[in-house]
């Protein structure tokens, strides 16, 4: 007879993404794992598998439900600059309403593990294109609506603003003085005409 789980699967990856969010892979042990998780490693391993597993396993969650949340946010507004416009200056002001930033989970596996692993290379870099892919949809209603400059390149004004995303939330870590941020983002949006 198969002994069921004894814990909600979903809520110990949650927890688990929460973790490796917070301090990274190689900073988070299996006795942090868990204790955050509730349950104990042999319950890990037979769910999850060792502990990169389970790592990927939360990676790819939390990229999911972000994907979905960028979406969302770009398709919550009519105007592609209105859109641009609020996710850049929200995610600033998020991070100063705030009490301190953990970054975004796949751009710290970027800097962390896909210089040295291929597979989170590769995780990373999906997650990146798919968020330009979001980017572009959102520039091309704009372009078919006329709002936008239809001499843009929509596909690379897209990745740009991937790069741009990305560099903002690598500096929002630090912390720098507001005027620098909301300067920084102002130049961004420049690039949405």
């Amino acid at each position: 007879m198969v002994r069921q789980r004894e814990f909600d699967v979903d809520q110990a990856l949650d927890a688990a993404m929460q973790l490796f969010w917070e301090k990274g892979y190689e900073a988070t042990s299996l006795s942090d794992l868990t204790s955050a998780m509730g349950i104990q490693r042999p319950s890990i391993y037979a769910t999850f598998g060792d502990k990169k597993e389970l790592f990927e396993a939360a990676l790819r969650r939390y990229t999911s439900a972000h994907a979905a949340g960028v979406r969302a946010k770009l398709q919550h507004h009519s105007s592609a600059k209105e859109a641009f416009r609020v996710f850049f200056e929200g995610m600033v002001e998020e991070e100063y309403a705030g009490g301190g930033s953990r970054g975004c989970f796949c751009i710290n596996t970027m800097v962390e593990l896909a210089p040295h692993d291929a597979k989170f290379e590769i995780l990373t870099r999906e997650h990146e294109m798919y968020l330009a892919a979001i980017f572009q949809e959102t520039i091309e209603k704009g372009l078919q609506s006329g709002e936008l400059q239809d001499v843009l390149d929509a596909k690379a004004l897209a990745q740009t603003l991937v790069v741009s995303w990305i560099g903002l939330t690598v500096m929002m870590k630090a912390r720098p003085e507001r005027s620098f941020a909301d300067h920084s983002v102002k130049t961004i949006l420049s690039l949405v005409k």
